[in-house]
C-alpha cells in the first residue's frame, strides 16, 4: 500500500469494522441469554406454582395437629430435597426443615432468598428461590452451550442456561459484556497504535529536518524510506535544500570573488583621481582614457554579475522565442569584427526556442572570448545535427590546455598569464554554460586542428 490516506483510512475502518462485527455479535449473545433467562424463571415460576398446589394438597389440613404437620414437611422436605419452612395464617413459624436450619434461612440477610407459596387457608410455605441454591452439580453445559447452574431439588435435566460473558456469580447483569467490550477496544487500539506510531514518527523526523535546514544547517537531509506520500515529501526536500545549498554556496562565490575583481579597477579609479590633481594636460587626457575603461570594466563586472545571479535563480526560462542562429551568429560576428580581419561565417539556416537576448549575449562572449584570447582569425560555422543545433567559435589563439577545459567555464576562473594579457574577470564563459544549461543545452571547449581552441554552442532545435 503507497498511498498515505488508503493505509489510514483502511486502518481505522477495518478496526471500526471489527469492533461492531463484535460488539454486534456479544449483544446479540447476551440479548439470547437474556431470553433464555426469562424463559427458564417463567418456567420456574409454573413449577412453584404446581409445586404451591401439590404441596396444598399433601399437607394435613391447619386444623391438624402441629407435629403431624412438621412430620409432613420434613418427610416433603427429604422427598424433594428442598429447605422448607410453614407458617400459619398468623404468621407463627409451625415447623421447619432440618435443611432449612442448617442454611440459617431465617437469617434476616437470607430472606432475599426465600419465595413463598400461600395456602388457600392462610398458611405460608416458605421455600428457596430457585437458583439461589446451587448444589455441587452446578457448572455443567446445556445442549445449546450456555453455562448452567442447577436448582436445589431439581433432576438435572432441568438446566438453566446462563450466558457465558455473564462474569462470576454474583455480577450485576451486564458487567461481564462491558468489560469484554472494554478489552476488546483496548486490543483493537493496540494493535492500531504501532501503525499510526510509525507514520507520525516519520512525519517528526521530517519535521525536525526541516527545522534544522531553516535554522541554517544547510547539509542537512532527511530520510527517504518507503514509497507513499511521506517518502515523496522526503525526497522533495531534499531536492530542494540540495538547490538552495549549492545556490547559496554559488551566491557566496561569486560575491567573494566579484569583491575580489572590485577591488582592482576600484585602486586604479582612486590613483587616475588622484594623480589628474597634478597632471598636465596630456596626462590628464591619459588618466582620463584610464578612467572611462576602469569604469567600462567595473560596469560589464556588475552587469555579468547581476546576469549570473538571475541565471541562478531562475530555474526556467519564461521566454520561449523562435531565434535564428546563423543570423544572430551575423550580427554578431559583425559587431566584434569576427568576419572582417581573417575571419569567416559558414552554415545553413538553424532555429531554436529561448531567450534571444541570452542566446545573443552567449554568442557575443564566446566571440569576444576569441578575439580577445585567440587572434584575428576567428571562424563561426551553424549547423544543424539531428535534434540540435550547433554553433561553433573557432580561433588559432594559444588553445586551452586540456587540463583546464572544463574549469574555464567555472566563475572567475582564468588560465595562468591571461588576466594579465587579455583582461576580463573570467565571467563570460561561466555566463555560456548558464545560458546553454537554461536553455537545456550543452557548451564545451575541445582543440582545433592546426592549432587554437574551438568552443560547440548546442541547443536543442526548434
Amino acid at each position: 500500500m503507497r498511498s498515505l490516506y488508503l493505509r489510514i483510512y483502511l486502518t481505522v475502518v477495518t478496526a471500526l469494522a471489527l469492533f461492531a462485527l463484535a460488539s454486534g455479535w456479544l449483544v446479540q449473545r447476551h440479548l439470547e441469554g437474556q431470553r433464555v433467562r426469562v424463559e427458564a424463571s417463567t418456567a420456574a415460576g409454573d413449577r412453584a406454582g404446581a409445586w404451591g398446589d401439590l404441596l396444598e394438597r399433601a399437607m394435613p389440613a391447619a386444623d391438624t395437629p402441629q407435629a403431624e404437620q412438621e412430620a409432613a414437611l420434613r418427610d416433603w422436605s427429604q422427598r424433594l430435597r428442598i429447605p422448607m419452612a410453614l407458617d400459619d395464617a398468623q404468621g407463627r413459624r409451625i415447623a421447619s426443615s432440618d435443611s432449612f436450619l442448617r442454611r440459617d434461612l431465617d437469617n434476616p440477610g437470607m430472606q432475599a432468598r426465600l419465595q413463598v407459596i400461600r395456602f388457600d387457608d392462610g398458611r405460608a410455605l416458605w421455600v428457596p428461590r430457585f437458583g439461589a441454591l446451587r448444589s455441587p452439580g452446578q457448572g455443567r453445559t446445556a445442549a445449546d452451550g450456555m453455562p448452567t447452574e442447577r436448582v436445589s431439588g431439581m433432576p438435572s435435566a432441568e438446566m438453566r442456561p446462563r450466558a457465558w460473558f455473564s462474569g462470576p456469580p454474583g455480577w450485576p447483569d451486564g458487567l461481564g459484556l462491558a468489560l469484554l467490550l472494554l478489552v476488546l477496544f483496548a486490543a483493537v487500539a493496540a494493535g492500531a497504535w504501532p501503525v499510526v506510531r510509525r507514520l507520525t514518527r516519520r512525519l517528526e523526523a521530517l519535521k525536525q529536518g526541516v527545522e534544522a535546514f531553516g535554522a541554517g544547517a544547510l547539509h542537512q537531509r532527511v530520510a527517504q524510506d518507503g514509497q507513499d506520500e511521506v517518502a515523496a515529501v522526503g525526497a522533495s526536500f531534499n531536492r530542494a535544500a540540495t538547490r538552495i545549498e549549492a545556490l547559496l554556496r554559488s551566491h557566496q562565490s561569486l560575491l567573494a570573488n566579484a569583491s575580489h575583481e572590485l577591488r582592482s579597477p576600484l585602486a586604479r579609479l582612486k590613483m587616475a583621481v588622484a594623480m589628474a590633481e597634478d597632471a598636465t594636460p596630456a596626462q590628464r587626457a591619459a588618466l582620463k582614457r584610464e578612467i572611462d575603461t576602469n569604469i567600462a570594466e567595473l560596469d560589464a563586472l556588475v552587469e555579468e554579475v547581476l546576469l549570473a545571479s538571475r541565471l541562478d535563480a531562475t530555474a526556467q526560462l519564461d521566454l520561449q522565442d523562435r531565434v535564428d542562429l546563423l543570423g544572430l551568429a551575423a550580427e554578431e560576428a559583425a559587431r566584434v569584427g569576427a568576419t572582417a580581419q581573417g575571419g569567416a561565417l559558414s552554415g545553413d539556416g538553424a532555429q531554436v526556442r529561448g531567450d534571444e537576448r541570452l542566446i545573443r549575449r552567449a554568442l557575443r562572449n564566446l566571440l569576444e572570448n576569441a578575439r580577445r584570447y585567440g587572434g584575428d582569425e576567428v571562424e563561426v560555422s551553424v549547423s544543424r545535427q539531428a535534434s540540435f543545433a550547433e554553433v561553433r567559435v573557432c580561433d588559432r589563439g594559444p588553445g586551452v590546455p586540456e587540463v583546464h577545459r572544463e574549469r574555464i567555464f567555472e566563475a572567475f576562473f582564468r588560465l595562468p598569464g591571461h588576466a594579465e594579457r587579455g583582461g576580463g574577470v573570467g565571467l563570460g564563459l561561466s555566463l555560456v554554460k548558464q545560458i546553454a544549461e537554461r536553455h537545456k543545452g550543452s557548451v564545451h571547449c575541445e582543440a582545433r586542428e592546426g592549432g587554437g581552441s574551438c568552443f560547440v554552442l548546442r541547443l536543442p532545435a526548434a
